[in-house]
């Protein structure tokens, strides 16, 4: 080898040297990974974001075995993992909603046993416990706007626990109060006038 080619070799060497150990590219390195990594979750939200999943796949299997279309949603809110089901299809919602609340349960199952815990899990199916939602919180206002004028407490339709709760709310909100009254199935919500102070 000649003096010439010794140099080059040397420089090269010496190149090599400076890119692989240069702490300018570790330090980026560490930056660019601590501003990507995602903030941390509670134990709590990641069990939720747990159960959304369980129940998301379980679903997207059942779509698949019944031949149907939707997406699935799912995220965390009020303490509980919500899955969705965007479809423009009824089939899954049923009358009054009958088969979305087997399915709920069937999806809650399918957390517990993947999980061993209870869960409660919220599905909806095409929007329709939020036209539900919706639809209810109007028929509060029309019972407490009943309840101002008569004076005379207005009893409502029998209603599951869901759906008394979404009512009991609205009423509260509206700064009266109600109560449930009756046995299940027939337990209904009793919007009560304002006491006389």
């Amino acid at each position: 080898m000649s003096q010439e080619q010794d140099v080059i070799v040397a420089d090269a060497d010496a190149v090599e040297s400076d890119v692989v150990e240069t702490p300018a590219d570790d330090a980026d390195a560490g930056t660019e990974t601590d501003a990507d990594a995602a903030p941390r979750m509670s134990k709590r939200e990641e069990a939720l974001t747990n159960e959304g999943e369980v129940a998301a796949d379980y679903l997207e299997e059942l779509l698949d075995i019944a031949d149907l279309d939707g997406d699935i949603d799912t995220f965390n809110e009020g303490g509980r993992a919500h899955v969705s089901i965007l479809t423009d299809s009824d089939v899954l919602v049923g009358k009054d909603g009958e088969v979305l609340e087997a399915l709920q349960e069937l999806a809650r199952l399918a957390v517990m046993t993947e999980t061993g815990h209870r869960s409660r899990l919220m599905l909806d199916v095409a929007g329709f416990r939020d036209k539900q939602r919706a639809m209810l919180q109007d028929l509060a206002a029309d019972a407490l706007a009943e309840v101002q004028s008569t004076g005379e407490p207005v009893r409502l339709s029998p209603m599951n626990p869901y759906q008394r709760k979404i009512v009991h709310d609205a009423v509260a909100a509206g700064g009266h109060v109600s109560e449930s009254e009756g046995e299940e199935p027939q337990r209904r919500v009793v919007v009560l006038p304002k006491a006389k102070s």
